[in-house]
């Protein structure tokens, strides 16, 4: 049965820039026109006057939340969590995986692809779309864990990161890893056209990251955290980030693991076309304070803040609507801009611009709603309309 509905006025963010008043018409799970006058006939109508309509958020960069985590290599616990993340106006994410054993990963990744193959198999529900994985870990340094176990830090390798591939049925898009240790290039350079290498958890120095984007990596982890600073004599992994036009750059934008003027600068060195806002949440994200487990590890979470006993940092419990309501404060940059950092850059660099990543006609109804205050009021996934009644 073909189900067509009008999404009326608001401000529709597109890549040409922003519909004042106008609608879309989503039909079959897509949208199918765009259009720059109000809508008059006789669908059924979503009325977003003075709202903003943006695509449906996609997060690379998440362990977990609402009580699950990728690790706990739960089918259910993914369904639960893509669910969750409704919520919040994310409808597609990468499924990311921590530096535990290579049983243990073999298992999450197993996992994630089971779920995947069965979600593709049966009836839709709504929930969000685990896009492929992010392996980050266990091929880091081990002097800079952060909330990784050290327990099972391990040297990368082809057979390796090949045989967790396999495990992944393909799915591993990113993988974070160290540049500096020992079979990090020989990974890279024979890996490098498959998954995206990303730096982090690394003591790389600038001339070491600067010589691993020209072997072909592209990315930096959750920038600011877990990698080399920035100093005036030897600017590192940080300083690597800011200024090598081929590198692109996570960002958490929480508040407390990154200062907001470092986050401003950030976004003026890379811009709107090289910045991916990320949540890197753990399975507290929704849940209320108290003691989780993150990756075997025991960690408090208290606030607005996710620590291990040792007091560094585990993950957030960040949602990606309040991520771009910082991220809007934080660089006073117009939401015209931002909203390429929520969805755009992470769909190019997945392939999957053709169809996600912009509100486009033809592509896939994945759209969120948000109000001035960037509420989540309505998440729409592949055309199915989840409204959110719990905005605090």
């Amino acid at each position: 049965m073909t189900k067509m509905y009008v999404i009326q006025g608001g401000y529709i963010y597109t890549e040409d820039g922003v519909v004042r008043d106008g609608h879309i018409v989503v039909k079959d799970q897509r949208i199918h026109q765009i259009k720059h006058f109000p809508y008059q006939g006789s669908l059924q109508v979503i009325d977003a006057s003075g709202q903003h309509i943006l695509p449906g958020f996609i997060d690379i960069h998440i362990h977990g939340g609402y009580g699950h985590d990728v690790m706990d290599a739960s089918v259910e616990g993914l369904a639960a969590l893509s669910e969750g993340l409704l919520s919040e106006g994310t409808t597609s994410y990468l499924a990311t995986t921590m530096t535990q054993s290579n049983t243990a990963i073999h298992s999450a990744l197993e996992t994630v692809a089971t779920y995947v193959e069965q979600a593709q198999a049966t009836p839709f529900k709504p929930a969000a779309e685990i896009l492929g994985v992010h392996l980050e870990g266990p091929f880091i340094s081990e002097h800079k864990v952060g909330a990784q176990n050290p327990a099972f830090v391990q040297r990368p390798s082809v057979q390796q990161v090949q045989a967790f591939q396999k495990s992944a049925n393909q799915l591993i898009k990113i993988m974070t890893y160290a540049p500096e240790v020992e079979g990090a290039q020989e990974t890279l350079a024979t890996l490098g056209n498959e998954i995206i290498f990303s730096m982090g958890h690394t003591v790389a120095t600038f001339e070491q990251a600067t010589e691993a984007v020209a072997h072909g990596a592209k990315h930096v982890t959750h920038l600011y955290n877990a990698a080399t600073s920035f100093a005036h004599r030897e600017p590192g992994v940080f300083g690597a980030a800011w200024t090598n036009p081929f590198l692109h750059t996570e960002i958490i934008v929480d508040g407390i693991h990154a200062h907001p003027a470092a986050v401003d600068v950030a976004y003026r060195m890379k811009g709107n076309h090289a910045l991916y806002l990320i949540t890197d949440a753990m399975r507290a994200k929704g849940l209320q304070d108290g003691e989780y487990d993150l990756g075997g590890q025991n960690v408090i979470v208290k606030g607005k803040e996710a620590r291990l006993a040792s007091g560094a940092l585990a993950g957030s419990i960040l949602k990606m609507n309040d991520g771009l309501r910082n991220l809007l404060n934080y660089t006073h940059a117009p939401l015209e801009e931002l909203w390429r950092v929520t969805s755009y850059n992470q769909a190019k660099a997945l392939n999957v611009l053709s169809h996600k990543g912009s509100l486009t006609e033809g592509k896939d109804a994945d759209i969120v709603i948000l109000n001035d205050d960037i509420e989540v009021l309505t998440t729409i996934k592949a055309g199915y309309v989840v409204n959110n009644n719990n905005n605090e």
